[in-house]
């Protein structure tokens, strides 16, 4: 009986110390990819931050007229959300996070809800539940491009101009370093000139600019790239933290890998020790018997 004890800790062993190797490696591949996602993010911010400020520039000049009908406020009978989830797992709380900010905005909605889901997690997960779905956008890689932003920004406002969605909302997560990320929740349709002014601070609307042909006319043709970038800088930032959550997840996993293999090494040593010391004692005492 001992005997078979140890050969199943043995193997039990062998399968612990195989996944710590699979965890360790998933590790060191996630803080490679999170190093080229993070820069891509931080790049992402800078030209956010220009075209906000531009654009708070050009509604400031135009006051209230807007050409856009994205700046249009209506009655809220159905919202969107546009949910920026993973592919793949093993990415600690990532999605989960995001899944429950996206739930306690449902709730806080007026209207009935639909989902844009991006995303693998996401889809599977309103698909469950039985959320109605607008729109579906999976496989984007480690690596999200402008024209993949610009396929599913395009997806959301010919939906919110056609009056399937009176609002939307993007919910995603940013990413502050590899230890945190914090799911967010913005505003992303109908746009507002006071949310734009706000957002890019009284230095952005001091100085006046003049506008060709006039400010309504380019920020009707900003709007649809704001919001573009908007959603690329959120794939950019949920993708950088995707990465960040998986590798504190496979670290973590490592490292709890490498606390049961002591434990278990230890027991397989007493039970090693107790099988030696009684076959020993076997012994003494048929020797004695035999005297």
């Amino acid at each position: 009986m001992p005997a078979l004890g140890i050969q199943a800790l043995k193997r039990r062993i062998r399968s612990v110390e195989n996944t710590a190797q699979i965890t360790r490696a998933m590790k060191l591949v996630a803080g490679a990819k999170l190093r080229r996602a993070q820069e891509r993010a931080e790049r992402s911010r800078r030209y956010f931050d220009t075209i906000r400020e531009t654009m708070a520039r050009a509604a400031d000049s135009a006051g209230s007229m807007t050409k856009s009908p994205l700046f249009e406020a209506r009655e809220v009978r159905r919202e969107g959300f546009v949910v920026v989830s993973s592919d793949r797992g093993l990415a600690g709380p990532f999605n989960a996070n995001v899944l429950r900010l996206t739930a306690e905005q449902m709730r806080r909605s007026p209207g009935t809800v639909a989902v844009f889901a991006v995303g693998r997690k996401a889809r599977d997960a309103y698909r469950r539940r039985a959320v109605p779905m607008l729109g579906e956008f999976i496989q984007l890689g480690d690596d999200p491009h402008y024209f993949q932003a610009k396929a599913i920004a395009d997806a959301i406002m010919a939906q919110y101009l056609a009056g399937d969605v009176d609002r939307v909302t993007l919910v995603y997560t940013e990413f502050i370093n590899a230890m945190i990320q914090r799911p967010k929740a913005v505003s992303l349709l109908p746009m507002s000139p006071e949310d734009l002014k706000s957002g890019a601070g009284a230095g952005a609307v001091s100085v006046q600019y003049v506008f060709e042909p006039d400010p309504e006319t380019v920020l009707a043709d900003l709007v649809p790239r704001y919001v573009e970038v908007l959603l690329y800088g959120a794939l950019l930032e949920s993708k950088a933290s995707e990465h960040g959550a998986r590798m504190t997840a496979m670290d973590a996993a490592t490292k709890n890998s490498e606390e049961l293999l002591r434990t278990m090494t230890l027991t397989r040593n007493r039970l090693r020790q107790a099988a030696i010391t009684r076959e020993i004692a076997e012994l003494v005492g048929g020797a004695a018997a035999l005297e």
